[in-house]
């Protein structure tokens, strides 16, 4: 089609330019860096792994089987066991020597894995501290005492333990496909949790004189042998978690008689340690459709005051798991109910002491059973029978089993903080099934594989639990404090978990509003889910690697994400775009140019969440999302209504959100033309932005356009404008109506450090900064409430 071109003479308003910075990965090029493929950076495919990130025909992965059985000593507080391991060998490999891991050594002052920071003189510190700070010469008695490891003949085996970790060395090497059977008996004097730190120990309740007992990381565990890494035996320092190999467990513990135990797996000889009654509420608990009480907050008490002297032995059994952990305590309260996820029943139970039952009764066993689903929905089905939460004020994760916080004011009410985090906590514990228990990824080198995921997923959840709920990660506005950071504080999220200076950013933040930004913004809903659910499914029951997950990401959407990966993961760059300006362009008709006169508007900021995120909107317009908790109102309490201005107390303020006000718009008087190239050119507007990438990582280009008519309309460029220059880029726009002003990323979903170069026109006026002095109660167990809530002023106590 011949093509008939007039001429025509721009008349140009140029606003705001400011010269970008000069940030390049080559000082010699402006291109050919961000956008190149990841390359060597991952591991060469082969029959193990995949080019397209599944595993290969060739797979393979340990499995070690045990069968446990301990007592604990309540009086003494030390714990005594002994375990039977069956080690397969499925590796091609003979092993001349194998690997287990002592994580209780964590807590002795000379078998730790001794990773010092930097310490100062405090200006004054509680006895606690310097207990704490003070380098005993004399052993201070726990961790991990073995007593004996013998073959499956009673033959002794020889052993070394280098701190956190043990080595069993082998007569004769452990061929391919055979398997070895050993016995390791131990001992250890259990720790105070609340004091000394960590993750499994003891509670003690002063008010009435009991325990309550998390028993994590208690027995000696075979290591991870894998394709890729080899023995992953790096020492344990209490921060990077661990690496643990599939196996089927049958455990017994032998414990107090009144005690409750809840664990991994399901109890086997339930009607040899509970009470007619609670065996018939646990029955009755399967098919409820709340949960029931197996175990009453009046019993619990009563047991409290009477503590039994006699013993019971609860026995468990769990099929392929990598780990096994319990609690125990006469102070449990135990409710359960079933939850159908996609045709199975899966039991979703609670355990707490009365310092949390106004919380837990309420919400946590509805709270556990919400997650499988929701995990369910964006990945593979629940495949364990069982899904627990134990309050222990504290939070970790375990197969089937976690400990989490979230514990009243003594008059039964609560802050709204606490109920959150108690929500958060659990969804994020309960999910941690899913990653990295199932999907088993190694969280000793790469913590982001298990915490940035499963973030991830707890965001969905916690979106799909209320829409109104205040989530602290996913969203991209709220990891932009962490990477305005000076570089000398941030690592690239692919760092060694020891090695972070900044590690809840690091490995649950940044990771997780990386996904949510690949969700929403890069990839779209519809291409990510498909890919994520993806990934799961490959790697159900299996050891994945950061290759795996980016090579399916792409494989399963048909995205090249490389320059996501290295910009985001492998990097610290900040995304800073900035608009830096814009020329304005009209058909030199003989008229007037336009004018771009804006009044600020007000900031109209949620009721909960500081910012209405993408997310949160999309959920809400989709219709084929039910929140958990518009079907069940029985969850609905004070702050339900509180959040929403139904409750009968005063609530905070918030601006509205900036709105641009629109300004007359200006006519032009046409040139002398035709009348067809009138009709063409005479109402048109023309633009040319002009983009500097001043933080360095690239990132879609979000344009917002508000035309003087007070409509809007939103432009998204994507990454690979920066392809050919990753600091300058430009658009060119032909508009039908004149724009009054232009926004970039308007609905904060990029992360963007610097908003101020972000607008082109005045900057919308400042809101309210609260600034108050804070109280802090240092003596409060983690999760508990303190001070004063808006629950006992309203008289509400529920």
């Amino acid at each position: 089609m011949k093509k008939v071109f007039t001429s025509l003479f721009f008349t140009l308003t140029i606003a705001g330019f400011v010269k970008a910075q000069d940030i390049q990965n080559n000082p010699a090029s402006n291109h050919g860096n961000k956008f190149e493929q990841l390359g060597t950076i991952l591991n060469t495919p082969n029959e193990q792994r995949t080019a397209s990130g599944a595993p290969g025909a060739k797979y393979w992965q340990q499995r070690a089987d045990y069968d446990i059985k301990c007592e604990l000593d309540e009086k003494n507080l030390k714990l005594t066991g002994a375990e039977t391991i069956t080690y397969y060998n499925n590796s091609p490999d003979p092993l001349d020597y194998i690997w287990l891991q002592l994580d209780e050594n964590q807590h002795n002052n000379f078998d730790n894995a001794n990773y010092q920071q930097s310490s100062v003189m405090p200006r004054g510190a509680g006895t606690l501290q310097l207990d704490r700070a003070e380098k005993s010469n004399v052993d201070n008695g726990y961790g991990d005492k073995i007593t004996s490891i013998t073959d499956a003949l009673g033959k002794s085996l020889p052993y070394v333990v280098n701190k956190t970790m043990m080595r069993i060395d082998l007569s004769t090497p452990l061929k391919p496909g055979a398997k070895m059977i050993f016995t390791v008996k131990w001992n250890y004097k259990i720790s105070d949790r609340m004091s000394i730190g960590g993750r499994g120990g003891y509670e003690y309740f002063p008010g009435d004189g009991n325990y309550l007992f998390t028993m994590t990381q208690w027995y000696p565990r075979l290591c991870v042998y894998s394709d890729f890494q080899g023995w992953q035996n790096h020492q344990f320092t209490g921060r990077g978690e661990f690496a643990l190999t599939f196996g089927n467990y049958k455990v017994q513990m032998t414990v107090p008689a009144d005690h409750i135990i809840g664990a991994t797996g399901e109890c086997i000889n339930y009607a040899a340690v509970l009470s007619p009654a609670e065996l018939a509420r646990y029955n009755k608990s399967k098919t409820a459709k709340e949960p029931v009480e197996i175990v009453t907050l009046d019993e619990a008490k009563k047991k409290e005051g009477a503590p039994s002297t006699a013993k019971k032995t609860w026995v468990f059994q769990a099929t392929n798991v990598r780990d096994f952990a319990w609690g125990s305590s006469r102070k449990f309260i135990w409710d359960g109910m079933g939850q159908s996820v996609e045709g199975k029943t899966v039991m979703c139970m609670s355990y707490y002491g009365k310092e949390a039952y106004n919380l837990y009764r309420k919400f946590s066993t509805k709270l556990v059973a919400h997650t499988v689903k929701s995990y369910s929905s964006f990945t593979f089905p629940f495949p364990y029978p069982v899904a627990q939460s134990v309050e222990a004020a504290n939070g970790m994760e375990y197969p089937m089993i976690c400990f989490n916080y979230g514990r009243t004011e003594k008059d039964g009410t609560y802050s709204e903080s606490t109920k959150n985090g108690m929500i958060g906590v659990i969804i994020h514990e309960v999910g941690h099934n899913y990653f990295p228990m199932i999907v088993n990824s190694d969280e000793r080198q790469w913590t982001w594989m298990d915490e940035g995921l499963n973030s991830f997923m707890e965001y969905l959840a916690e979106e799909l639990w209320d829409n109104k709920y205040p989530s602290k990660k996913g969203a991209a506005y709220t990891i932009v404090d962490y990477m305005k950071l000076p570089k000398n504080e941030l690592e690239p999220i692919m760092s060694n978990s020891e090695n972070i200076v900044r590690f809840g950013p690091n490995a649950y933040t940044k990771p997780a509003t990386a996904l949510n930004i690949l969700r929403e913004t890069i990839m779209g809903r519809k291409l990510f889910d498909y890919a994520f659910k993806e990934y799961a499914k490959r790697w159900e029951f299996k050891h994945p690697t950061p290759a795996d997950f980016f090579r399916t990401m792409g494989d399963a959407s048909g995205e090249n994400l490389d320059w996501f990966w290295r910009g985001w993961f492998y990097g610290t760059e900040a995304v800073d775009i900035s608009l830096d300006s814009v020329k304005v362009a009209k058909a030199d008709l003989n008229g007037k140019m336009p004018q771009f006169n804006r009044k600020p508007g007000k900031v109209d900021a949620p009721a909960v969440n500081e910012f209405d995120d993408i997310s949160k909107i999309r959920n809400r317009e989709d219709k084929n999302i039910k929140f958990y908790v518009d079907k069940d109102t029985s969850v609905h309490d004070f702050y339900y209504k509180y959040d929403r201005g139904l409750a009968a107390v005063d609530t905070m303020k918030f601006n509205n959100m900036a709105k641009e006000l629109a300004t007359p718009q200006r006519s032009a008087t046409a040139e002398a033309m035709t009348d067809e190239d009138k009709t063409k050119y005479a109402g048109k507007y023309f633009y040319q932005l002009d983009f500097s990438n001043k933080g360095g990582l690239v990132m879609p280009i979000i344009v917002e356009f508000t035309y003087t008519d007070g409509t809007k309309q939103v432009d998204r460029i994507p990454a690979q404008i920066w392809r050919l220059n990753e600091k300058h880029a430009s658009k060119f726009y032909v508009q039908d109506k004149e724009v009054a002003s232009i926004k970039l990323d308007p609905m904060r979903e990029t992360a963007d450090i610097d908003e101020t170069n972000n607008y082109w026109g005045k900057m919308p006026e400042p809101s309210k900064f609260q600034i108050f002095k804070q109280k802090v109660n240092a003596a409060a167990a983690r999760g508990q409430s303190a001070g004063v809530n808006p629950m006992q002023v309203s008289g509400s106590g529920k």
